[in-house]
């Protein structure tokens, strides 16, 4: 696939795309930094009392923990917020993009190995870029405030098993997208996205078996009074496993949490060995059943349904924003020039997924809190769920607990809330299931 030349007169298509990406960029800038002050100054505000709702369970000491973890997170999030927009503006308006591919080009010539190498190269410049405040998140705030596990060496071992399985996942299916993109007609899109939701269909199976293990120990769950309260659970909503695991996550980090992993008859349910520790069994029964709630509910099949869609949907955008001359003149970029006429005809197919990668979330950042409200949406029902199979005295007591240890703030800024949070926050989620007669704590 490849554009026309770039006319000589640019017409208003692009500098129209030039002029709403730098306002949305703009406006969703001043947007995050608005929230985010609001989050810090609603959070320190209301540091010096614990709310009355959790007075007889958490102390000042453990709320407090949670205001100054989150404060300090999210000024870590303003700075990370402004150096994105920075490097942003300078992979795209400032040329950053258009300049690393014509060096490309003049090195490599205009066949499939420069598009892979300007993949490969992006890919690990903006890794440089974020590895700084990536570095001090972990051995500075998470330190700081008791979280940290993770060691130099654990560390580095992990960067370099990361980057191995990237390459060797991501260069092939970037190839096979590239070729589709080239060879497969102005339809490209269509069949590139039944090749990437089949890639992911696959990866959902693949990933806890190959994948996963790299990273992490996965031990069966031996503690047989446990085993046997989740299994007549599972038994008793209908849900198959293949298995019940233990993942050594506290070799990273403190946090604790636990989830499903896999697709069909390849699910597993994996705990942390934190959650285990800081949770009776009881509880963690009440946790499982939440997490069942999402199965029952087929809010995992409705969210892949909704990322077919969503796919489907940016994938035929794409397949027509690849075709303009003016969505790669309107971002920074010149397609197809080259100081030698032979590459001339060179492919923009690298070039316009980049961009798009770069671009879409400058526009969909304002309808971010849609989804967001689906998602609480959906846990206040996983809730309501886990409150009927298991007990939901249990419930509340498990998420009292697990704010605690992982220095959640119990008062959040109610607009940040509804931007940003995937859960609801400590107070509604609780509020919630006194109708359902759970005892408070």
């Amino acid at each position: 696939m490849s554009v026309p030349p770039v006319p000589e007169n640019l017409f208003s298509p692009s500098l129209a795309l030039t002029l709403a990406f730098a306002i949305a960029l703009a406006a969703g800038l001043l947007l995050r930094f608005w929230l985010a002050s609001r989050q810090i100054r609603h959070v320190a505000t209301h540091r010096g009392a614990v709310p009355e709702a959790f007075a007889a369970r958490i102390s000042l000491a453990a709320h407090q923990k949670a205001a100054d973890y989150t404060v300090t997170k999210t000024r870590l999030g303003l700075i990370e917020m402004a150096l994105g927009a920075a490097v942003l503006l300078g992979w795209t308006l400032l040329g950053g993009l258009d300049a690393l591919n014509q060096m490309l080009l003049d090195a490599l010539g205009g066949g499939m190995a420069q598009q892979l190498a300007l993949l490969a190269a992006f890919a690990v410049i903006s890794g440089l870029i974020d590895l700084p405040l990536s570095l001090y998140q972990t051995f500075v705030i998470e330190e700081r405030f008791g979280f940290n596990r993770m060691t130099w060496r654990l560390w580095l071992a992990d960067a370099v098993k990361g980057l191995l399985v990237g390459a060797a996942i991501g260069l092939p299916v970037a190839a096979l997208i590239l070729w589709l993109m080239g060879a497969t007609g102005s339809l490209w899109w269509l069949w590139a996205w039944c090749f990437w939701m089949g890639f992911n269909l696959v990866l959902m199976v693949v990933y806890p078996t190959f994948i996963a293990p790299l990273f992490n120990k996965f031990q069966p769950l031996e503690d047989e009074s446990l085993r046997a309260r989740v299994t007549a659970l599972m038994q008793r909503c209908g849900f198959e496993a293949k298995g019940l695991f233990v993942m050594d996550g506290s070799r990273r980090s403190a946090h604790a949490n636990a989830y499903f992993t896999g697709f069909g008859l390849g699910k597993r349910v994996v705990f942390y060995d934190t959650l285990l520790r800081q949770l009776s069994p009881s509880e963690v029964e009440a946790v499982l059943a939440h997490e069942l709630g999402h199965f029952k509910h087929r809010h995992i099949a409705q969210r892949v349904v909704m990322m077919f869609a969503i796919s489907l949907a940016g994938f035929a955008l794409l397949g027509w924003l690849s075709g303009q001359v003016w969505f790669y003149t309107g971002l920074g970029v010149r397609p197809n020039i080259s100081f030698d006429p032979a590459l001339a005809s060179a492919p923009n197919d690298a070039l316009a997924l980049l961009l798009f990668m770069l671009a879409t979330p400058v526009f969909t950042l304002f309808i971010s809190p849609l989804f967001s409200r689906q998602s609480r949406k959906h846990e206040f029902q996983a809730d309501a769920y886990a409150a009927s199979l298991a007990s939901g005295a249990d419930l509340a007591s498990a998420l009292l607990k697990l704010y605690e240890d992982n220095a959640s703030t119990l008062t959040p800024d109610p607009v940040y809330v509804q931007f940003y949070y995937s859960h609801p926050p400590a107070a509604e989620r609780l509020a919630r299931m006194q109708p359902l007669k759970v005892v408070h704590p």
